[in-house]
């Protein structure tokens, strides 16, 4: 029973927050739609924890999607053993990169003059969590890009089809579970956090006239030439 929860009724709960908590945002609270950036407190860590982060997890993200949606073409992908081998090395680096982003980001969040929210916590520990235990996995359950296609990708179709099978999931290890379920979790917390910012696609941004940053401070008497 508690399997056909967590795997057969929990993602589609956190799918329905997902949706529904987006919608009110940017139909009630639009202007909220952003990461409300910290960058002028401390630029340094956030630098460099988002240039390991962003791109590893965008990276993992895109082979995990791509996995489900084309799993005959992801099957003969690794049909070869070099290719496996090669996919699975670059997996584990990508995650360990990621895993080190994040903990940078939250070393930074810790030592920010600026109060951090309760959310930011939640959210930066989830997102630690995902990436600990997808290093985990990819590390001491081997060849995952293999059994993510027997098992995972099928569970995630049956969700798609609104026909739930958990009886794969049910069997794997704990890690796994974790793994599968905080990535819903991180699909809930989507509209009430700053996740929000990743339905925003900033094209705008390629015709939009430069902005001009003037900092309204009065000189100190030495940059004036003054004595």
């Amino acid at each position: 029973m508690s399997d056909l929860f967590l795997f057969g009724v929990f993602p589609y709960v956190a799918a329905a927050l997902a949706a529904v908590g987006t919608a009110y945002r940017y139909r009630r609270l639009r202007f909220t739609v952003t990461t409300r950036s910290s960058q002028l407190v401390e630029g340094r860590l956030l630098r460099w924890g988002s240039v390991a982060w962003h791109p590893a997890i965008l990276a993992i993200l895109l082979a995990h999607l791509g996995a489900a949606l084309f799993p005959a073409a992801w099957g003969r992908l690794l049909g070869d053993p070099a290719r496996l081998v090669a996919l699975e090395a670059t997996g584990l680096a990508l995650g360990a990169l990621a895993l080190l982003g994040i903990l940078v980001l939250l070393a930074r969040r810790a030592v920010l003059r600026t109060p951090a929210g309760g959310m930011d916590w939640v959210v930066l520990g989830a997102l630690a969590v995902q990436a600990a235990t997808g290093v985990w996995i990819a590390w001491g359950l081997r060849w995952g890009s293999v059994w993510y296609l027997a098992v995972a990708a099928p569970w995630l179709s049956s969700l798609a089809r609104l026909s739930p099978q958990v009886a794969g999931m049910a069997v794997l290890p704990w890690v796994v579970k974790v793994h599968a379920l905080n990535a819903f979790l991180l699909l809930a917390l989507l509209p009430f956090s700053r996740l929000i910012h990743l339905t925003v696609v900033p094209i705008p941004y390629l015709w939009r006239p430069p902005q001009l940053v003037v900092w309204r401070r009065a000189p100190s008497p030495g940059a004036r030439g003054e004595p």
